[in-house]
């Protein structure tokens, strides 16, 4: 397996829509100027946004967290260009971007820096070979204080990285459950 670059990433989002919307650059500011979280292409990765749709956990009906009968009650929905996380707590949100993962290519999510280092943790499982839909992200707040995640900036960066051979079986083969998901997907079984 090798690492793409972003020479690779451009043409693969002009040629194929791997990545809808696509930033070709990195953008850095607001239209009217104001610092923001940085997303789009950078050196070996692609810096995706969190969309203005947001599932914030609480456990007010003091529900078991279970991946096999998820209660969706333990969320609160929210709607907003910023989400305020509890402390020691975690919210569910959605990139704005829409991905379709070619056959070769397995996608790994890292955190960005500026989140991190204010004890927030982004969590994305791989994005398999022919997967497609948009990403659910889970933001983990692990301060003791409430955080706060910005809708339509940087939030987590794509690294793609690129098989000497093609998939035997890819995710839409085995006709994987959060196929072509849309919106904030919650655990299914």
């Amino acid at each position: 397996m090798s690492i793409k670059s972003d020479h690779w990433i451009r043409r693969m989002a002009a040629e194929q829509h791997m990545i809808e919307p696509f930033e070709p650059g990195q953008v850095r500011a607001s239209a009217d100027g104001q610092k923001i979280v940085s997303y789009g292409t950078s050196s070996y990765g692609y810096d995706v946004r969190c969309a203005d749709e947001f599932k914030v956990f609480t456990n007010v009906h003091s529900t078991v967290v279970d991946p096999k009968a998820f209660d969706e009650r333990s969320f609160v929905e929210v709607r907003g260009e910023r989400c305020i996380i509890p402390p020691n707590s975690f919210a569910l949100a959605r990139t704005v971007e829409y991905f379709r993962i070619p056959r070769d290519v397995l996608v790994v999510c890292l955190g960005k820096s500026t989140y991190a280092r204010c004890g927030i943790i982004v969590n994305v499982t791989p994005l398999e070979p022919e997967w497609e839909g948009h990403v659910t992200l889970e933001f983990s707040n692990t301060t003791p204080l409430p955080a706060v995640i910005y809708a339509n900036e940087g939030v987590a960066q794509m690294l793609f990285f690129g098989g000497d051979q093609v998939c035997d079986v890819s995710y839409a083969d085995r006709g994987g459950k959060y196929q072509g998901q849309v919106g904030v997907t919650l655990p299914r079984t």
